[in-house]
Parts: C-alpha cells; sequence; structure tokens
C-alpha cells in the first residue's frame, strides 16, 4: 500500500526537470530503435509477478521506447545494469521495482511486461534484469538481457501529455549490424512451419541434455504459454555417421529429452508436445563437412495444426 501511494503521489507531482535525463550507455553501444508516439498509454511494472498477476500502474502521455546493442564479452547483466541504475539514482529517480529473471516472476513476468519487439529487443527469461521508476510525473522502465557476447538495453519513458511534441513515430535503426541478430522464433514457427532451437548441448553419442540453462526453451515455453492452442512437435536430427536405426533412436532420444525439460521445468502440458526423431533423413547442409555434420545435429520445433 506504501509503494502504491508513494507512486501517485509521485505521479501527481510538477514536471520540473521532466526531460534534463539522458541515460548514457556504454561506448560501443548501437541503437537499434526509437519509437515515439506523442500520446499513448503504457503500463509500467510496479511489482514481481505473484499468483498469476503482474502489478503494473497505467499511464498516459508521451511515449518514448529506445533499444540498444551492446557488445559485452562475458559481462553479467547485473554488471550492464548497475552503472544504468547509478545514472537514474544520481537523476533523482526513485525506483519502484528492481528484481532480476527468477525473481521478477521468470517467463511470467516477461510476458505480461511490454518488450520491444525482435530482433531490435531480445531477452532470455533466465538471464535478465528489470528496474521501474518515477521522477515527479516521469516514469521509466529499464530491462537489460543478454544473447552472449551481446546485451540488450530497453529503455521505455512516459512523459506528461505538456511535453514538448514531437513527429507522431520515429523509428531508428542500425546501418551495419553487429553480428547475427536473435532469431524471432514465433516469426519464424507462423511463416516457415518450424524453427531449429539452436544452443542446445548433448554428449557426443548421448540423448540426454545438458544442464543448461537454455534461453532459447525459455523463449519457446513463452511462445506456448501466450497461446494455450499451440501444439508441436519437437523432430530430432543428426549427422550420416552410423547406422539410419540408430541416427532415428538417437534423434528421437534428442527430442525426449527437450519435451522432458519443457514439461518440467517450465510447466509446458505434455500433450501439447510431441517427439520423433528424423535420423539423417533431412540435413540441412553437406555431411561432407565437419561444419555440416556439426548443423545437421540438431532439434527443431514444428507448428502443428491446432
Amino acid at each position: 500500500m506504501i509503494r502504491w501511494l508513494a507512486l501517485c503521489a509521485a505521479l501527481a507531482a510538477s514536471p520540473a526537470l521532466a526531460q534534463e535525463f539522458d541515460l548514457s550507455l556504454p561506448q560501443g553501444s548501437r541503437q537499434l530503435t526509437e519509437r515515439i508516439r506523442v500520446l499513448d498509454s503504457y503500463d509500467l511494472p510496479t511489482g514481481v509477478w505473484a499468483n498469476g498477476v503482474l502489478p503494473v500502474q497505467a499511464l498516459e502521455g508521451r511515449v518514448e521506447k529506445r533499444s540498444w546493442r551492446i557488445s559485452v564479452g562475458s559481462k553479467t547483466t547485473l554488471q550492464i545494469l548497475a552503472p544504468l541504475r547509478d545514472q537514474i539514482l544520481e537523476a533523482d529517480f526513485d525506483v519502484l521495482l528492481d528484481c532480476a529473471a527468477q525473481t521478477c516472476g521468470g517467463f511470467d513476468f516477461r510476458f505480461a511486461t511490454e518488450v520491444i519487439p525482435s530482433p531490435d529487443m531480445y531477452v532470455a527469461v533466465r538471464d535478465f534484469r528489470f528496474l521501474s521508476a518515477v521522477r515527479g510525473d516521469e516514469a521509466l522502465s529499464l530491462l537489460v538481457s543478454r544473447n552472449p557476447p551481446d546485451a540488450y538495453v530497453q529503455l521505455i519513458r512516459v512523459f506528461p501529455t505538456a511535453a514538448p511534441e514531437a513527429e507522431d513515430e520515429t523509428i531508428v535503426a542500425p546501418t551495419q549490424a553487429q553480428g547475427p541478430a536473435p532469431i524471432d522464433m514465433l516469426g519464424r514457427l507462423q511463416s516457415r512451419g518450424r524453427v531449429i532451437l539452436s544452443g542446445l548441448d548433448f554428449g557426443t553419442g548421448a540423448g540426454a541434455l545438458g544442464e543448461g540453462p537454455f534461453d532459447v526453451l525459455g523463449e519457446l515455453a513463452q511462445i506456448l504459454a501466450a497461446d494455450p492452442a499451440l501444439h508441436l512437435a519437437l523432430v530430432g536430427h543428426t549427422d550420416n555417421v552410423g547406422s539410419l536405426d540408430s541416427n532415428i533412436d538417437l534423434s528421437r532420444r534428442r527430442a525426449e529429452a527437450v519435451r522432458d525439460r519443457l514439461v518440467e521445468q517450465y510447466g509446458i502440458a505434455p500433450d501439447r508436445l510431441e517427439a520423433q526423431g528424423a535420423g539423417y533423413l533431412a540435413p540441412i547442409a553437406s555431411n561432407l563437412t565437419a561444419e555440416g555434420r556439426d548443423a545437421n545435429r540438431r532439434v527443431e520445433a514444428v507448428l502443428l495444426a491446432h
């Protein structure tokens, strides 16, 4: 209750200094997008996901959304967020929420929170941090995540409607990409009917899935949670080393391991996921090279009819 009263009081305060704050990103940051609406609304998260609910404060006014991509190597999300949070505090913002991944509510929090669409923003459901803050009648949220060796930062700011006007919407994209952009998994499922679940780790010749965490499975779980009618087939594939029967068995066991992880870790209903093995019958590269064989060893998610 105290937090809600403090937020209401802050949003009713005067708009002094409303636009004097500019977030300074690390050297080497590349802005991916800028989207401005003179009059729009934004649900500012003010608490963690709990009991099926994300506490938010509905705001209206000028809404600015920006995202950046930063080459960070092995830096953690906290190492990325901390200097940005310091800037926010030094600018006299009052922090309402400051949480990390599972303490925020994991993929439930991620799904309920507004995120700029891929590829302009990427969120790993097990490796992100979120902060929301207010200063007078200005509010902001900061979302930081990683897709090593890069990090992604999203800043959403809301100003009163009396703020100076701008173009109704502006979109800024980089002139050059810094490495491959994250895959739009849902878009690829809808347009191609299948998507490769990249980054999974299996032992050589083994069907057991490594401990992870695997961000790609968190993303897939988000998609399944958002559409309860969605059904997928998980299909394992191998290179052509060994017999067809042994490779079909290995590829099926790997698909089953992925299905089990989605069921056990993310709570996906088992009847929404099939597990099949294709062995070496559907290569995507030549098996004559080590690189090609490596590409052919994969698990795909295939969209099934509702």
